[in-house]
């Protein structure tokens, strides 16, 4: 864990031992929230696992859910919510269930959890990886750096290598690759990952096809009443990064399949990664454009009736798996909370 959240945990500390929650929940003019989810994995994680962040314990959503309801909050559509905004005056407050990227694991360990809580959901899909030919790159290289002792980073044109032999060695690895995969255009950071999987020997068809669902499973998984299947571009890519008319068809080509592959025309979006270096206002004024109802961001918040407004760049609080302590779920019910932080919470 890194400095930054061993900070954000000591100010959830700090807020549950306050009491602070409850007084903000019966005060703000919030009106509800929208939880951001990747995995769902019932085992803890090994001792480097930078992408843990992503995941969360069954036991751990299933109490998320049952405890918004212990609050008074109601669990909702995302259409739903966007009536709720809408209204005139407030209602009782309300959480929505988002997941991003159609792992796997979301139908084997947390749709039996949606069912029998009877809990409706959304499912952001891009479509690439459902098709086995999309890049988890961010997984990619924890992957490989978890395998070996030393690994060459390059940068500027030079060539440096450095061990990997401990846990606090494979986390220096990977936040300085992570960080320069994230600063370069999408064409230069495919190009860096190929080579750095091709390296080492990974296979990244693979890794896609194991733990993303495909075609058949997601089915499976849109099948279910509770669910609301939302595009999440073609290949995951930061639409910030790319000119406009590649972005604007990354997401309608995203729009196109699924519409193909279920009948109906996804009337949600997810931007990927959905912080400011990832999607704007150009963005923005796209998803309103091709006539989403709604776009959701990664940019922390809650849910105001001014949002109503703006329906096309959404805030959400991430259900953080560094975080899942039952008595932080109160904070995270809070979300005039993360609303204050801004920036400080990813």
């Amino acid at each position: 864990m890194s400095a930054r959240h061993a900070a954000i945990r000591a100010m959830f500390e700090a807020l549950w031992l306050s009491r602070l929650p409850a007084l903000l929940r019966a005060l703000s003019s919030s009106r509800g929230v929208i939880f951001t989810l990747h995995r769902v994995l019932p085992d803890e994680p090994a001792d480097f696992s930078p992408n843990a962040i992503l995941q969360v314990r069954p036991d751990f959503l299933e109490y998320v859910i049952e405890r918004m309801r212990d609050l008074g909050l109601d669990i909702v559509s995302l259409d739903e919510a966007l009536e709720r905004l809408a209204a005139p005056v407030k209602s009782r407050g309300f959480v929505v269930l988002t997941f991003d990227d159609a792992y796997k694991d979301n139908l084997k360990y947390a749709l039996p959890i949606l069912r029998r809580q009877d809990a409706p959901f959304t499912l952001y899909v891009p479509t690439a990886l459902v098709d086995g030919v999309g890049e988890l790159w961010w997984q990619a290289i924890e992957d490989i750096i978890a395998r070996q002792e030393a690994i060459a980073l390059s940068a500027n044109g030079e060539t440096d290598y450095v061990d990997t032999r401990s846990t606090a060695q494979k986390n220096a690895a990977f936040n300085t690759l992570y960080r320069q995969m994230r600063k370069v255009a999408e064409p230069e950071r495919l190009r860096l990952l190929h080579g750095f999987a091709t390296a080492y020997g990974y296979d990244l068809e693979k890794q896609c096809r194991d733990l993303i669902m495909d075609w058949r499973e997601l089915r499976l998984f849109a099948g279910d009443p509770l669910c609301t299947i939302g595009a999440h571009t073609v290949h995951h890519y930061e639409l910030a990064k790319l000119p406009i008319e590649q972005a604007r068809n990354e997401i309608t080509q995203s729009a196109d399949i699924l519409l193909a592959q279920f009948g109906e025309r996804p009337r949600h979006f997810s931007y990927p990664l959905g912080g400011p270096l990832s999607a704007g206002q150009r963005e923005f004024d796209l998803v309103r454009e091709l006539g989403f109802c709604s776009g959701v961001t990664t940019r922390p918040g809650a849910l105001y009736s001014r949002h109503a407004q703006t329906p096309e760049s959404l805030p959400r609080i991430s259900l953080n798996g560094y975080f899942q302590s039952r008595r932080y779920v109160d904070v995270f019910a809070a979300g005039a909370i993360f609303s204050a932080m801004g920036k400080l919470i990813g």
